[in-house]
């Protein structure tokens, strides 16, 4: 089985992985200013390196309780999606490692969690990998 490097992130309780090839970088987030309209995944936009980033709050993608939307922004992924600069909030970020991933049991194609692509064993817990392209598509479709 082959190892790919991989960004660590808690989101709550869950470990997230991200494709250390699809990130841009690890950032604060700034102030955000709420995009009227959006999903409710979507927490806002923040100035990011002189460009506007949607900020992605994928808790609830996973049954968790939103984020607080202080405006104060946190600590996020930075990626790009069809050409927009997106930031994904994380509540950590942990290290960059390679890891072996392995199909995910509750693949379930078209499902609620089908950016979880797979999973990968992490110090004491289980790690689950994602598609950046289908979280950021799911978490702005969320209704």
């Amino acid at each position: 089985m082959m190892k790919s490097l991989h960004l660590v992130a808690r989101v709550g309780e869950r470990g997230l992985l991200f494709d250390a090839g699809r990130v841009d970088s690890v950032v604060e987030v700034g102030a955000t200013v709420p995009a009227p309209g959006a999903a409710p995944a979507v927490v806002g936009l923040a100035a990011m390196r002189s460009r506007v980033a949607t900020v992605i709050d994928v808790r609830p993608l996973f049954g968790g309780t939103p984020m607080i939307r202080d405006g104060k922004g946190g600590r996020a992924v930075a990626t790009m999606v069809d050409g927009h600069l997106y930031a994904i909030a994380v509540d950590a970020l942990e290290d960059v490692a390679s890891f072996a991933i392995t199909t995910a049991p509750i693949a379930n194609e078209g499902g609620e969690w089908d950016f979880v692509t797979g999973v990968a064993d992490g110090d004491d817990e289980t790690l689950m990998a994602v598609n950046i392209d289908q979280l950021v598509a799911r978490a702005s479709a969320l209704s």
